[in-house]
């Protein structure tokens, strides 16, 4: 016959391993959307009004946006090694690389690549530009994560259903906006 404290504490066990266990499976399997603040990180602060030009609207409907020629520099050089990492993702991809697509969109595109000129450079984009710049960054960790997913299962399409909301955010930014 065991002792009759032993049967309390083995009774607790059981149950924190049955009802606790998949709680805890449950919460660390949910993919965790990006937050900014949850690492420290806020957008910059829009530049002084008086920095600031009128927005004016091109030939082709687009918003101009007027930056300092260093920031126009560093951002278009930005945006050129994110055209770069697109092209190294797919290439990853068509490779089954599914982890190193992952690794790629997240350090080059998602949301822990949101640092340096272009960071700083956000100051100058109006309110619309930046949502749409950090909606590119979310989507961007958003695929990473399901690419995780494809090298454990081998399916490439949701990771390339994924992919493609990443190109639509950088479209649909430069359809709305042009750097000046």
């Amino acid at each position: 016959m065991m002792p009759r404290p032993f049967l309390p504490s083995l009774l607790f066990s059981c149950l924190t391993v049955c009802v606790g266990a998949p709680v805890v499976l449950a919460q660390s399997a949910a993919p965790m959307p990006h937050d900014m603040a949850q690492h420290g990180m806020t957008l910059p602060r829009p530049a002084p009004a008086s920095a600031a030009k009128p927005a004016a609207t091109s030939a082709g409907g687009r918003t101009w946006v007027h930056f300092p020629a260093a920031a126009k520099r560093a951002t278009l050089a930005q945006m050129r090694g994110h055209l770069q990492a697109l092209g190294e993702i797919q290439t990853a991809l068509s490779k089954s690389e599914f982890e190193l697509a992952a690794h790629l969109a997240e350090n080059k595109l998602g949301v822990s690549s949101m640092h340096g000129e272009m960071f700083d450079s956000a100051r100058y984009m109006p309110a619309g530009m930046r949502e749409m710049g950090y909606a590119m960054h979310q989507s961007a960790s958003q695929f990473a994560l399901v690419a995780q997913d494809a090298s454990v299962t081998g399916d490439v399409r949701p990771a390339l259903a994924a992919l493609a909301k990443v190109t639509q955010n950088c479209v649909a930014c430069h359809a709305a906006y042009k750097l000046k």
